[in-house]
């Protein structure tokens, strides 16, 4: 993974130091609450509904042991003794106080780590692929181009004061696990005919309050020019981006306002200017930022261990976990594993202390000391022997980190919502805890197949709900909480967007109206189905029915 060098180490601590003394500065009243916001925003510090919140960046959700240690044992030292992975893979902590934030950043810095840009309307975290170099898919790893546009990124002048927030996402396998066709700029490595590494670009995709998937704005562009191109897709964006309405201020709106077509001209007349400038990336740069991502030293190992299909056959409990939260490895004897942060006791996403120090172990001990997180709020031991899988199941399950349901309806995508958020319309996590209580037969979501389930608080999306096979939305009415259901989202290569069935449910109702659309899915699925397949099969009039008794009344 990249470590810092000499210049990243002297930005980050005078980032700290500035800090500090803002801090100090706003607790003795000098600064108001208006002249700290834009501050502590540029250092990843939210106010959140009832305690600050701040959201520390996992650079495409790589990260050491050491980090790791140093996240938990801040957590266990500030906080309340556990942290959050959000939907952008990084790492939140929601009940810092406001003074001890410059303490946390100095901490963090002594490790590699940082907040900048976790927050404000500049260029945010950068995600990725989590099984990145280890999936056998990849057709290019994304890792070094990802931390390429990341040091572009970080600290850019030019566009530290964008119309809205930026998102990138970076793909290089066949299958998108980045969902790159809802970021504001999504990048999809691939070969041309000549062999020759380039960027499919994708732009104007985004979730919130206007879902948009993206749109192809360059079939390929040669990794020399990608970071100029994106400047200048910027560029246009910054000149004219809406300022004037927060709601229309992202690119997708420009995108859609101007169409396709005068975007990408307008683009192609900027980038002119700037193609083979400064910024055109070498091979020698290249070659530098991939020397942080080689291959660890693998053992020579049989493709298949020997003792691995007898342990699966002796233990129904460790067999049921092998087939949903471990993938196959593109190197052969190892495998890639899935740390579930989905045990129905705890929120989606959350991790205590003692169990990050934990992860941070089994990394050292079995995954080369890294570990992933992702923006499905699990995470990866990437480089695990076939013949460790069983004791390191072990460990996991005893310490409530292996539940096998990788994929499954239980293993719900959820924002903090209205139990922490200052935004939310509604509580998300109790919805999650009552549904995944509600489906707790380990073989009948097993039989249910593959079933993604995402819940936001609000129509900003954090928990990514228009893109979940069910979506659930808190809405307020009347001062009270309700919930919007949709079907037919999905991520990946079909990446699709859900339509609400109808009105919306109480709280209360929420896990009797997810086992109605189960029910409908068991009784008109055919022999190996997906839901997604079956829902893009029949249409929502079966669901609306199910759920409803009579055709759907109309939506409020």
């Amino acid at each position: 993974m990249y470590r810092y060098d000499p210049y990243d180490q002297q930005i980050v601590d005078e980032r700290v130091a500035q800090f500090r003394d803002q801090t100090r500065r706003y607790l003795a009243g000098e600064l108001t609450d208006d002249e700290f916001r834009p501050l502590r925003l540029q250092n990843g510090l939210y106010v959140q509904r009832h305690a600050p919140m701040l959201r520390v960046a996992v650079p495409y959700g790589l990260m050491s042991s050491t980090q790791a240690r140093t996240l938990a044992a801040l957590a266990r030292k500030y906080d309340k003794g556990y942290v959050h992975v959000s939907t952008r893979q990084n790492i939140q902590y929601n009940w810092p106080a406001i003074k001890d934030v410059p303490e946390m950043l100095a901490e963090l810095a002594q490790v590699e780590m940082h907040a900048i840009q976790t927050s404000g309307a500049c260029i945010r975290s950068i995600t990725s692929d989590p099984f990145a170099g280890v999936i056998a898919d990849e057709v290019i790893d994304p890792r070094p181009w990802t931390e390429i546009l990341r040091q572009w990124s970080t600290l850019h002048p030019e566009f530290a004061f964008l119309p809205r927030k930026f998102k990138f996402a970076v793909n290089g396998a066949q299958n998108d696990r980045a969902v790159i066709q809802c970021h504001d700029i999504g990048l999809d490595l691939r070969r041309n005919a000549a062999g020759e590494i380039g960027f499919r670009v994708l732009v104007g995709g985004g979730l919130g309050r206007t879902p948009i998937i993206g749109e192809e704005i360059s079939a390929f562009v040669p990794w020399q020019h990608i970071l100029t191109y994106c400047e200048a897709i910027l560029r246009v964006y910054n000149l004219h981006g809406r300022r004037d309405n927060l709601y229309k201020a992202r690119i997708k709106i420009l995108v859609k306002a101007l169409g396709i077509e005068e975007f990408r001209r307008q683009v192609e007349e900027e980038w002119a200017h700037s193609k083979d400038g400064p910024r055109t990336l070498t091979e020698a740069e290249v070659a530098r930022v991939s020397a942080y991502f080689t291959s660890p030293a693998y053992a020579e190992l049989p493709a298949t261990d020997a003792g691995l299909e007898a342990q699966r056959a002796a233990n129904p409990a460790f067999n049921a976990w092998m087939k949903r939260n471990v993938l196959a490895h593109k190197v052969p004897g190892y495998a890639i594993v899935i740390v579930s942060l989905k045990n129905p006791s705890v929120a989606p996403g959350d991790i205590t202390s003692d169990q990050f120090d934990l992860v941070a172990d089994l990394a050292d001990r079995y995954s080369f000391g890294e570990l992933r997180t992702t923006h499905e709020q699990n995470m990866v031991l990437a480089d695990v022997r076939q013949s460790d899988l069983f004791a390191l199941w072990e460990v996991l399950r005893a310490n409530g980190l292996a539940t096998p349901t990788f994929g499954l309806l239980t293993d719900i995508i959820s924002c903090p919502g209205g139990d922490f958020c200052a935004l939310a319309n509604a509580k998300s996590i109790p919805i999650a805890l009552a549904i995944q209580a509600r489906f707790d037969d380990l073989d009948y979501l097993h039989d249910l197949g593959d079933l993604e389930l995402n819940i936001s608080g609000c129509m900003n999306s954090c928990g990514h709900h228009h893109v979940g096979h069910i979506g659930i939305l808190g809405v307020d009415k009347n001062g009270e909480e309700w919930y919007q259901v949709s079907l037919g989202g999905s991520q990946g290569n079909q990446t699709s967007l859900g339509k609400v069935i109808g009105r919306s449910f109480a709280a209360a109702d929420v896990p009797d109206v997810i086992s109605k659309i189960v029910d409908v899915f068991v009784a008109q699925r055919t022999a190996g189905e997906r839901f997604i397949e079956t829902v893009r099969r029949i249409g929502l009039d079966p669901f609306k029915l199910g759920v409803y008794g009579a055709a759907a009344p109309e939506r409020k």
